[in-house]
């Protein structure tokens, strides 16, 4: 007897190696089904198991499952690195023990702009910020679904200038994603969040009497980790060197937070969540520099690996991105260039081009379901 003369939904499942019958899918229950088995698929596959009827179509198109989703597949197993190279940008997987891609895929940039033009600011559970350098608009992109939506308003809030501003991409408690939009003119600073729920900005207060916001601070992009929006203000220029802030999403407050501390004169930092835990590599000394990397453990920071000392500007304005376990770290830098880390080696020998990597912009995002509009079923 053939599986493949039964309906979709009441196909058979057999003991291999026996010609008995075991229980269908259907007794299974819609509930483990969908929350036990579908949910462990990676995105393609869930959107492939959509075919299959229109009951399974009508649950996994939900918010609720997609946000579930996200939350349950594997990172690294999802891993995609995006170059944006034409206006069909490529699409590479990263394996588990190799940081080199598997299989090139092309997708087409779903939103009139010129592809030169197009920067990735950052990405967050399957979607990525990106903004139009000649407008300044914001819009929020899942390379998976093409699903994207401008946020930029007609009141100037969303407009992004590039050196000068910051921003984060975070969930709430009630699974509404949310982008920070920190926004410096003329030495002030304001701060508006974009709600994907009600689809509008707010502004937040924010101290700009606070002798650290005067002057010309740095700003990194932020990253996002249990419950907060983590910023590296970079404050040489000022003489107060680098200091770590956490945006409570919550309270929707900013703390100071511990940042390890050198006795060099110079020093600058990347945070990174990978493999669910914060960790920042700081880079310090003159005139040969020392990368140390650090995890975040509670309030205080482990240090867990320093590299071999490098000569300026190799790792310079890079941020690690992905770790293998072949103990290789694919590094991006701030302007779209990759190169790989293999720690097994030393000195300059460990710092490797990534040949397969011809983008003007390039990142690493994870393939999910998640969608930039609140309201997508």
């Amino acid at each position: 007897m053939s599986t493949n003369n039964l309906q979709p939904c009441k196909r058979k499942m057999f003991l291999h190696g026996h010609g008995r019958q075991s229980s269908s899918i259907d007794d299974l229950g819609l509930d483990i089904l969908v929350y036990e088995i579908l949910i462990r698929l990676p995105a393609k596959g869930v959107s492939r198991s959509k075919c299959v009827c229109k009951e399974w179509l009508s649950v996994l198109s939900t918010r609720h499952f997609a946000m579930m989703h996200c939350r349950h597949i594997s990172t690294s197993y999802n891993q995609k690195f995006i170059a944006i190279d034409s206006r069909l940008c490529s699409v590479s997987p990263l394996s588990c023990e190799d940081s080199g891609p598997l299989l090139n895929s092309r997708i087409l940039l779903p939103f009139e702009a010129p592809w030169n033009k197009v920067n990735i600011l950052t990405s967050f559970e399957g979607l990525l910020c990106v903004c139009f350098r000649n407008t300044g608009k914001l819009v929020i992109w899942n390379p998976l679904t093409r699903a994207f939506k401008e946020v930029s308003s007609s009141n100037s809030r969303g407009l992004y200038k590039p050196k000068s501003d910051a921003i984060g991409l975070y969930v709430d408690k009630t699974d509404d994603y949310k982008l920070l939009h920190i926004k410096r003119r003329r030495g002030r600073m304001w701060v508006h969040v974009y709600s994907s729920m009600f689809d509008s900005w707010h502004k937040i207060t924010f101290a700009n009497n606070l002798r650290c916001w005067r002057g010309k601070p740095i700003w990194s992009n932020g990253t996002f980790y249990k419950g907060v929006l983590y910023f590296l203000v970079n404050c040489f220029i000022e003489n107060k060197g680098v200091m770590l802030f956490g945006f409570d999403v919550e309270s929707e407050r900013f703390r100071l937070k511990t940042f390890p501390r050198f006795p060099h004169a110079y020093y600058d930092g990347n945070s990174v969540v990978v493999h669910k835990e914060l960790h920042m590599f700081v880079t310090h000394g003159l005139p040969n520099w020392t990368v140390d990397l650090w995890r975040m453990e509670g309030e205080r920071w482990v240090k867990l690996w320093v590299f071999p000392c490098i000569q300026p500007p190799i790792i310079l304005s890079c941020s690690i991105t992905h770790i293998t376990s072949t103990r290789r770290i694919l590094v991006v830098s701030n302007d779209g260039v990759a190169n790989e880390i293999d720690t097994t080696k030393k000195g300059v020998d460990c710092f490797l081009p990534l040949v397969w990597f011809h983008g003007l912009q390039g990142a690493i995002y994870t393939e999910t379901l998640s969608s930039p509009d609140f309201y997508f079923d």
